[in-house]
């Protein structure tokens, strides 16, 4: 499979092509388009979270815990003092850094349910409600943050199902078709709940046609 540096160069290229393309066609601003980019770069790391001691995995936990520490300061200002908001904020990156990576660890397996499009666009349809409903951010661009974080996982699933083609040899690899699928055909229990998961998304999400108009837009301009 494709290392992590692989992953992410690859990510951060599509990612910037997609910024720059959108913002040529006026799709959307520098800015709007700098946080598509990220997103998915961030999106072409996601699926190595399953893997235990990946770069990608510590990575998104950081990440994590500091977004985590960022929605505890804004709440708890204003209602704990100084030195308590200090010490929640400690507390907070402590347990999602460590305390939630390591409960992760322990229950997901390498190339398991997150190696898949089902895990892609739930993180896509989570991040899309995210943006709409706790940033108001407007319909067209916490779709198109959502279109742009599944757009990095696909990348990094791509990649690791091409590593999977050895040319010289002219076969193919024990790991392929572990990556690209549509969900964890070895445990569709765990399936099922991401696919209830994403369906209970539903009311925190945009419009629909929001989606629709910005896929079909995006396609004629392509044309």
């Amino acid at each position: 499979m494709a290392d992590f540096k692989t992953h992410f160069s690859v990510a951060v290229a599509g990612g910037a092509l997609l910024a720059v393309g959108g913002w040529q066609a006026a799709l959307w601003s520098p800015p709007e388009g700098a946080s598509l980019a990220a997103l998915t770069a961030f999106g072409g790391i996601l699926p190595d979270i399953d893997s235990d001691h990946s770069r990608a995995i510590r990575l998104i936990f950081n990440l994590f815990a500091l977004l985590a520490v960022v929605a505890g300061a804004c709440w708890l200002q204003g209602r704990v003092s100084p030195a308590m908001l200090l010490v929640g904020c400690g507390g907070l990156y402590v347990a999602v850094r460590y305390g939630a990576g390591a409960i992760f660890r322990r229950f997901s397996v390498h190339r398991g349910i997150w190696h898949s499009l089902l895990a892609m666009g739930l993180c896509g349809l989570t991040t899309t409600a995210l943006s709409y409903q706790w940033l108001a951010q407007p319909a067209w661009q916490a779709w198109a943050q959502g279109v742009a974080l599944v757009l990095g996982g696909v990348i990094h699933l791509l990649l690791d199902e091409l590593y999977s083609v050895d040319l010289v040899g002219s076969r193919l690899k024990r790991s392929f078709g572990t990556a690209m699928k549509l969900f964890d055909y070895r445990e569709p229990g765990n399936s099922m709940v991401m696919l209830l998961l994403a369906v209970g998304l539903s009311p925190w999400l945009p419009p629909w046609q929001t989606l629709l108009d910005l896929l079909a837009h995006s396609t004629r301009l392509w044309q």
